[in-house]
């Protein structure tokens, strides 16, 4: 007996992954994470090379942590509200123009059709189909770029940006806390270097992207950071 084709049952679903759907949360989460670890790591290398004692190294890092983790909140809802915002007021000129003007809009969403490669007829066809069933759907995605998949979330992008921060702040702090006396500024780079790399290639692979390129890339401008609040630190020679 002849053997079936693979997947020529009817019940085979095939199913595609892509990563463009994490857009909404993995920006800020890389950009919270990073940032906690770089911008904590800087201060605490900062403070420690200018001779300060133990105590006042890890109340600069808790500190820099909560002003940066409440900063990121603040500045990732602020931004991504700014954004919401313009999406609605887009919207709300659509909804209008297809009330006022609906053979104009369909019109309009025919040539785009057209401009991708439909010939007349279909673009017309479709144009109209998909007016029935959703206008301003479809011309929110197809004449004015907006999808679900990058749609403004202030509070997701707050809370991620937040958390991540924290979470990469507490890296470079503990690494302070567990270095021997005098040791701690060579420790806290190490441990925040490593911690970097780690970071951009995990974003790297949540993303689909080049895990090397990612980390080396992070890491680059990890070092610039450190040497520079280092210099800073060491020259002034005083708590800043």
């Amino acid at each position: 007996m002849a053997e079936s084709p693979p997947h020529s049952d009817d019940s085979y679903i095939h199913v595609e992954h892509h990563y463009f759907q994490r857009v909404g949360w993995l920006r800020a989460a890389v950009l919270g994470a990073n940032d906690g670890i770089l911008s904590t790591a800087g201060l605490v290398i900062g403070v420690a090379s200018a001779e300060a004692s133990t105590g006042a190294i890890l109340t600069a890092g808790l500190a820099g942590l909560v002003a940066g983790a409440m900063s990121m909140a603040a500045g990732e809802y602020v931004s991504v509200s700014s954004q919401a915002d313009l999406e609605k007021a887009d919207l709300d000129i659509e909804r209008a123009a297809l009330k006022s003007h609906p053979e104009a809009e369909l019109e309009e969403l025919t040539d785009i059709y057209m401009k991708r490669g439909l010939n007349p007829e279909t673009a017309r066809e479709v144009a109209r189909q998909l007016t029935e069933h959703d206008a301003l759907e479809a011309h929110a995605r197809d004449e004015l770029g907006m999808s679900d998949a990058v749609a403004a979330r202030p509070v997701q992008a707050a809370f991620s940006s937040a958390a991540s921060f924290t979470i990469g702040a507490v890296l470079p702090i503990l690494a302070a806390l567990i270095a021997p006396a005098g040791q701690i500024t060579p420790v806290v780079a190490v441990i925040s270097l490593i911690s970097l790399a780690i970071l951009g290639a995990l974003s790297a692979r949540a993303g689909g992207a080049s895990k090397l390129k990612a980390a080396s890339r992070v890491v680059f401008w990890g070092v610039a950071a450190m040497v520079v609040t280092g210099v800073i630190g060491h020259l002034f020679g005083t708590v800043v």
